[in-house]
């Protein structure tokens, strides 16, 4: 096998020092632009809600919907940045339900609402206020209020883009006769990771979600709002060959390009591309066949399954490509098969890094003082050496100063925080 190959690949998606200060310098551009309210790619979204100040107290309900699982949980806020975790349950939404009517799907979750009160025993007749953790675009205007921009993630319920997202939801809380539960407040998941970790952490003034999906938000200067950047749709980036043709296939092309070379749903499919292209030009696996012409069939799961993989004769990597309908491979093939998928990951993980320094940076030019980054999603918290590749690239970039960022695995923010900000709203210490 050519070594050939693998210097290509590498190089194909490597991302060196000057092209992450290319892009810092570029999303700050975007930053400005899209606060202005001129063009931009990145929407810098107003969720009218401060930072927790850590003595909020209460029990509060959340609703976490981001994918096509959710969860219903509530919560009890001691003080002092104390968290009581309290009653939780997730539900599976369906493929007519994310792909259907919007009606039915809020008709359906609402009726998960419903059944989680009673099982919980949460008395309906009392008012609640509920925090909605909705990680999809949204343009706010309010704390309770908020219009769906569009649809990510392969949701695609129809009567839902261009309305008041609240609105639907608490309509279909009265529809399930759930008049004294109410939508108090909606919550960006980014914005909930981030209130969860600043209730235990003042210094936290950044949130991000690298999963499924990518986004981040900040504590802004200007009336000390919480800024969702819905940073997945950064366009500014270098692009492969491989980057292109995920776009033309995906059901939103042209649009989210930073979410498709960095989140769980895309990483496994920009490998499968870059290896299938390898195969059509026979420079391995020549003459079997092979499920790799499939799309998605290889996933970013198969992905973290390779790059853990460390025996001598790569046997683990082995196991996948016969599922993947493969008879035989070379030593030198499996190691080729590594090649693409670190490469793949680690560019994932270094623009990561690099948008976010820009966001450091737009709040902190010199980084003179300490930041918390709340970080929650499965790529992130689980993709092996992801976590470690953004940390190495934040070296890079700030030397010495690194030490003053403290990345932090907010496991489970997105619900919590849903919780704290419907306290919030209750309390009126809101925008």
């Amino acid at each position: 096998m050519p070594a050939t190959i693998e210097g290509s690949i590498k190089n194909s998606f490597s991302l060196p020092l000057s092209e992450i200060k290319k892009i810092i310098k570029d999303f700050h551009s975007e930053m400005c632009r899209g606060i202005s309210g001129k063009k931009s790619s990145l929407k810098m979204i107003s969720t009218y809600v401060n930072k927790p100040t850590g003595k909020e107290r209460g029990k509060f309900l959340a609703l976490d919907l981001g994918g096509t699982n959710f969860r219903i949980l509530e919560i009890e806020l001691k003080g002092d940045g104390k968290i009581l975790p309290g009653k939780e349950k997730k539900f599976v939404l369906a493929k007519h339900h994310i792909s259907g009517e919007g009606r039915k799907l809020f008709d359906f979750i609402s009726g998960c609402i419903k059944k989680f009160c009673s099982e919980q025993g949460i008395k309906t007749y009392e008012q609640r206020k509920i925090g909605f953790t909705f990680s999809f675009p949204v343009r706010q205007t309010g704390i309770a209020k908020g219009v769906l921009l569009h649809w990510t993630k392969d949701f695609s319920a129809s009567g839902v883009v261009g309305q008041d997202v609240v609105r639907l939801m608490n309509e279909a809380l009265i529809r399930n006769g759930l008049r004294n539960i109410k939508i108090a407040a909606l919550v960006n998941d980014t914005v909930g990771t981030l209130a969860a970790a600043a209730y235990q952490d003042q210094d936290c003034d950044v949130g991000v979600i690298i999963g499924t999906g990518t986004n981040a938000c900040y504590q802004g200067k200007v009336k000390r709002m919480i800024i969702n950047i819905e940073w997945g749709g950064f366009n500014k980036l270098r692009r492969t060959y491989y980057d292109e043709l995920l776009d033309k296939s995906s059901n939103n092309s042209g649009q989210q390009m930073l979410e498709k070379m960095v989140s769980g749903m895309y990483l496994g499919e920009i490998a499968r591309l870059a290896i299938q292209d390898l195969i059509k030009k026979q420079r391995i696996f020549k003459g079997q066949r092979n499920g790799f012409n499939l799309a998605k069939s290889f996933k970013s799961e198969h992905l973290s399954e390779v790059e853990t993989d460390n025996s001598v004769n790569l046997s683990g990597i082995n196991i996948i490509l016969k599922k993947m309908g493969l008879k035989s491979s070379t030593l030198q093939e499996r190691k080729t098969i590594k090649v693409i998928c670190h490469a793949v990951s680690e560019r994932g993980a270094r623009i990561s890094a690099a948008v976010l320094a820009a966001v450091i940076t737009k709040i902190d030019p010199a980084l003179c003082r300490r930041h918390t980054v709340a970080v929650d999603g499965s790529v992130y918290a689980k993709h092996p050496g992801f976590a470690n590749h953004m940390k190495s690239a934040l070296r890079e970039i700030f030397g010495k100063r690194t030490g003053r960022l403290n990345l932090v695995l907010a496991k489970d923010g997105s619900g919590i925080g849903g919780a704290i900000i419907a306290s919030l709203a209750a309390s009126g210490n809101n925008q």
